[in-house]
C-alpha cells in the first residue's frame, strides 16, 4: 500500500486531505460522515475529489442510509441492472459479496474481475462510485485503480493522434457468458435485463467535464469492438490500448481495512478486483452516482 505524505494538501476545521505516494488516491482524515456536512467542506471533498479522483474515508461507520445519503450529494444515484442484489432496505445499494446463504449468494461476487469503468456500457454512465467495506478476508480482496488521464498523456502522440477521434462499442454482455462459465451462481439475466443493457458507442477518449483533462475510456470488460475498424485491427489496436493504460506507473492498489470507505471517479479510472480465496467472507457496499453523456 502507498505511504500517506506528510503534510495535508487539503484542510478545513473538520478534517485534511493528504495525498497518497503514487498515480493518484488521497486518505481523508477526521471526518465524521455520521454528522451533517457542511456546503464548505463539501466543496473541499470535491476539489479533492477531481484533483485525486480517488478519495479514501478511514474507519467510516456508516449505516448504509447514511452511504446514500452521502452519495447523493454528488449526484444522483443509479441502479444496477441486477436488482436482485440489491440491498433490501436501501435498493440504492449493490451489495458485493462471495457470501452465499441458503446455496444462494447475496451479492455479486466476481465484481471486478476485468478492468473496467462502472457503467461505461450505459448511454449515461457512473460520474463515481462508493464502496464499503462490510467484511473483510484475512487475505487478498485488494482493489487496483488505474489513473486513465495519465495513461492517456504517456501513449505515444502517432497513437493519440490515431485514436483521438474514434469511437468504441461498450456493451454490458461482453463478457456476462465468460464470467458466468467461470462462476455458475452468476445469475441468468431476463429480456427485460438485456433490454435495459443494450450496447452503447463511447468516444475512446472523453474529456472530463468538470476539470477537462482527457482521459482513455475503453476498458477489457465491457469495449468490444472500435466503430468503423475491421474485427482484426480493432482487436489489436484495444489489446494496445489495454496493455498501455494499466501500466503499473498508472495503478494504485488498495488495501482494504476494516471500515474503509473509497470513492472514485468512473471518468479518471479504471478499477480491478484481486480477488480473495473462496473460503473467505468478503461483503462491500456499493452506491454509483450517476454522470453525464461522455464527449
Amino acid at each position: 500500500m502507498s505511504a500517506v505524505l506528510a503534510q495535508p494538501l487539503f484542510s478545513s476545521k473538520s478534517f485534511d486531505i493528504r495525498p497518497v505516494d503514487g498515480a493518484l488516491g488521497a486518505e481523508v482524515f477526521g471526518l465524521d460522515l455520521r454528522r451533517p456536512l457542511s456546503d464548505d467542506d463539501f466543496a473541499v471533498l470535491h476539489r479533492a475529489h477531481l484533483d485525486h479522483h480517488l478519495l479514501i474515508f478511514r474507519d467510516m461507520r456508516i449505516t448504509p442510509t447514511q452511504q446514500v445519503a452521502f452519495s447523493r450529494r454528488f449526484g444522483p444515484l443509479q441502479i444496477h441492472v441486477l436488482r436482485q442484489f440489491q440491498l433490501p432496505t436501501d435498493p440504492e445499494i449493490l451489495i458485493i459479496s462471495n457470501i452465499k446463504e441458503n446455496d444462494q449468494p447475496i451479492g455479486l461476487g466476481d465484481a471486478g474481475h476485468f478492468w473496467h469503468s462502472d457503467l461505461s456500457y450505459k448511454a449515461i454512465p457512473s460520474l463515481g462510485s462508493m464502496l464499503h467495506a462490510q467484511e473483510l478476508p484475512q487475505e487478498g480482496g485488494d482493489t487496483l485503480f488505474a489513473n486513465q488521464h495519465t495513461a492517456w498523456e504517456r501513449l505515444p502522440l502517432a497513437l493519440q493522434n490515431k485514436v483521438i477521434n474514434l469511437y468504441a462499442e461498450h456493451s454490458y454482455l461482453a463478457k456476462y457468458a465468460e464470467l458466468q462459465r467461470r462462476n455458475p451462481w452468476r445469475p441468468n439475466l431476463t429480456q427485460a435485463q438485456i433490454d435495459e443493457v443494450k450496447p452503447v458507442v463511447q468516444p475512446v477518449v472523453r474529456v472530463h467535464p468538470e476539470t477537462g483533462r482527457r482521459a482513455l475510456f475503453v476498458s477489457e470488460h465491457f469495449t468490444t469492438r472500435i466503430v468503423g475498424l475491421a474485427q482484426a485491427e480493432s482487436d489489436a489496436l484495444l489489446a494496445e490500448l489495454f496493455d498501455l493504460s494499466t501500466r503499473p506507473e498508472h495503478v494504485y492498489r488498495h488495501q482494504w481495512q476494516p471500515h474503509d470507505m473509497v470513492f472514485w471517479d468512473n471518468r479518471s479510472l479504471m478499477h480491478l478486483a484481486a480477488g480473495c480465496p473462496e473460503d473467505q467472507r468478503r461483503k462491500l457496499y456499493r452506491t454509483t452516482i450517476e454522470g453525464d453523456r461522455p464527449f
